[in-house]
């Protein structure tokens, strides 16, 4: 089993990697055998993921991700993000990722928020 502390580090790098345009690399570098997707958006397996990411990076260019908290607990990976896309849309995403016994993921599950303008709490969603 690959230290939890590398692969907090390899689920950062793959969501890194793909959202800033190079899904093929994301996959290349860090997916296992297989990918079990859970977004109903995303086809399943690395094709549906890389189509995905590269529509995205062809619609939304300028989109900008921020990683606040990584937690690890056996073969899974939670990220929390702040995501800001065109126009101005800010999200709160949190995803998560099961990594096999060689360190590569191999299913994702995620869930996307978008920020409100207003709160009935002064607490942020990050």
């Amino acid at each position: 089993m690959i230290a939890l502390e590398q692969q907090k580090e390899s689920a950062i790098e793959f969501y890194k990697t793909a959202f800033e345009g190079n899904p093929s690399k994301a996959v290349e570098l860090y997916v296992g055998d297989e990918y079990i997707q859970h977004n109903p958006a995303v086809a399943n397996g690395t094709q549906g993921f890389i189509d995905y990411f590269e529509r995205m990076q062809r619609e939304y260019p300028n989109k900008s991700v921020e990683f606040l908290r990584a937690v690890a607990e056996n073969d899974l990976v939670a990220l929390h993000t702040h995501q800001i896309w065109e126009g101005d849309a800010e999200y709160v995403t949190m995803d998560f990722f099961r990594f096999d016994k060689n360190g590569k993921i191999v299913e994702h599950w995620d869930s996307i928020q978008e920020i409100p303008n207003e709160s009935v709490n002064p607490n942020t969603m990050y």
